[in-house]
């Protein structure tokens, strides 16, 4: 496939982060139902929560019922697993300073579940910022990330596996990165990309999309190309920005 071109920039463009009103330590998984304003307070994970790693069974900061609103809340370190969605919600304002194993995991069984994730950011990701494990569509709009492995990942190796969507619109990339999405063909999955900024690329080594044939055994899935192809990974030339 004819590589993409893109609309290039000499200029550079640093993400910009809010400052803290105030630290909270949570020792136990903080349930949020209706809305939670966070004021802007950082919180930290402290106790059983005090971890940063990379397991997979750690339980998360915050765990958002169906329909929960989480906004203007800033994730210091250690964060734990980040926070959790059970069905739809919706992320507004939400920061993550150093995200340890993924900065949000979706849980949602129903096609029809929606996420969606408003402004905020995430840095120092070594693997995946959002984690979309179940069902339905996530949208990830006027979002900034850096210093990161993946922006969103389709589970590639869930025991129960489905079809997932994600759409990113307005959203600042910034080097150091390996890949923005990834997802799995053999499932379905689609990513459609609009107003992509990638910032200190200049050698355009942060992949847009990754395709995978994913699997239910917890094997590795086996990817099988990257970039757009119109029917997975879905963008254009005028969809990607470099600064």
């Amino acid at each position: 496939m004819t590589a993409l071109a893109v609309t290039s920039s000499s200029a550079s463009a640093a993400p910009s982060w809010p400052s803290a009103t105030g630290t909270t330590s949570l020792t136990a998984t903080k349930a949020v139902s209706g809305t939670f304003d966070g004021a802007l307070k950082r919180y930290v994970g402290s106790g059983d929560l005090g971890t940063d790693g990379q397991s997979e069974s750690q339980d998360p900061l915050f765990e958002l019922a169906p329909g929960a609103v989480l906004k203007n809340v800033i994730l210091g370190s250690p964060a734990a697993d980040g926070v959790h969605c059970l069905g739809s919600c919706t992320l507004q304002n939400v920061w993550w300073e150093d995200v340890g194993e993924d900065a949000a995991t979706f849980l949602g069984t129903s096609s029809s579940t929606t996420v969606l994730v408003d402004g905020g950011g995430a840095q120092k990701a070594s693997d995946k910022v959002f984690q979309h494990n179940g069902a339905g569509t996530v949208t990830i709009r006027n979002f900034q990330v850096n210093d990161f492995g993946k922006l969103y990942r389709s589970c590639g190796n869930c025991t129960k596996q489905y079809q997932r969507n994600v759409v990113l619109d307005g959203i600042t990339v910034t080097s150091p990165g390996k890949t923005i999405v990834g997802v799995n063909t053999n499932y379905g999955d689609t990513a459609r990309f609009s107003k992509i900024t990638i910032v200190n690329d200049s050698s355009k080594n942060i992949k847009i999309c990754d395709r995978y044939t994913g699997n239910s055994t917890g094997a590795e899935p086996t990817k099988t190309g990257t970039g757009a192809d119109g029917k997975y990974c879905v963008y254009s030339t005028s969809d990607l920005t470099y600064k």
